[in-house]
């Protein structure tokens, strides 16, 4: 991976003319629905400083315009990320203009914060494009748990980051995970449970009554003796949904620390399957597919992330256990 040498944009010149459909309406209000990239503060904001003409003239956001009239925009894109540029490697499964999808590792956290000021994917992506500090939390619109591998978007411009933004709130992106779980499973279902901050952690999240709706259909992928591969489709992306769904119908995540309920091995297992199950510290869940829109040219965009050897190597100790004990 190299860096690229583009340098960040500072001005974006737009121009538009007045259709029927904003002829009538404030110079605001038509704006916000010229530019919906925008944040309605930022296009106040330049209309206030003079970025924003009609017909080449300043104009009040209260000022109506009609149909025909020249709006230009001197679109300043100012920093919205100022967080160090670090030479991470990325694992890039699709790049273009407008977006990047990546194989996100286990144990990269996603946005800086607390206890995590540096090493994350934010600092990896703008080593990797600088020009993501004008784009909104760099271009993510979604997030993979620190131990969650697998496919995340992002977006490499401000028009890309809205459109995006806005078919996750739809529900028409669509996300699909394999999970170990806990214990063997005989049916795949749906999970329609509300999910909101755990009363008692506030580092988790819980089922409650009154949260924010979450749905999470799931079918059996493979069977082990007393675990079960699960394949999750999220309709809903509330914070660990799957980790909580999961463990809310007594089938946590294996290795989850959060959301498990402690060590369980299986009877009888194989000294290779014991070893497996307390050395995989994180939980077994892999964002294996990730399809959207894209947000220029219309069509379907679907990539698969394969999944880590760790979790390979955890699946096939499986394999071999349910066998030996099936031959004994």
């Amino acid at each position: 991976m190299t860096a690229p040498s583009t340098p960040l944009r500072s001005t974006d010149r737009l121009e538009q003319v007045i259709a029927v459909a904003q002829s009538g309406k404030r110079f605001d209000q038509a704006l916000a629905e010229l530019y919906p990239e925008y944040s309605r503060s930022r296009l106040s904001g330049w209309i206030k400083d003079g970025k924003a003409l009609i017909n080449g003239a300043t104009a009040r956001p209260r000022d109506p315009v009609v149909l025909g009239d020249r709006v230009q925009v001197a679109a300043e894109l100012r920093e919205e990320v100022h967080d160090a540029p670090e030479a991470i490697a990325l694992d890039v499964l699709y790049e273009d203009r407008d977006v990047i999808v990546l194989n996100k590792p286990a144990g990269l956290v996603v946005h800086p914060g607390a206890g995590n000021a540096t090493g994350t994917l934010v600092n990896a992506l703008l080593y990797f494009d600088p020009s993501l500090r004008a784009v909104p939390r760099a271009g993510i619109v979604h997030r993979l748990d620190k131990d969650t591998s697998g496919a995340l978007v992002v977006a490499r411009t401000i028009e890309a980051h809205a459109a995006l933004v806005a078919q996750l709130s739809g529900r028409e992106v669509h996300r699909r995970y394999l999970a170990l779980v806990v214990g063997a499973m005989i049916a795949g279902g749906r999970i329609d449970a509300p999910i909101d901050r755990d009363p008692y952690d506030r580092l988790k999240m819980a089922v409650r009554e009154g949260g924010r709706d979450a749905i999470t259909h799931y079918r059996i992928a493979e069977r082990f003796r007393a675990h079960t591969l699960l394949r999750c489709q999220l309709e809903t992306g509330r914070t660990h949904q799957i980790r909580v769904h999961l463990t809310s119908i007594r089938h946590p995540i294996v290795g989850d620390p959060q959301y498990g309920s402690g060590l369980k091995i299986p009877k009888a297992a194989t000294p290779e399957l014991d070893a497996a199950l307390r050395g995989f510290r994180r939980q077994a869940l892999h964002a294996e597919h990730l399809e959207f829109v894209h947000p220029r040219t219309g069509k379907p965009l679907a990539n698969d992330a394969p999944v880590p050897t760790d979790f390979l190597q955890l699946l096939q100790v499986l394999r071999d256990d349910s066998k030996a004990f099936a031959a004994r």
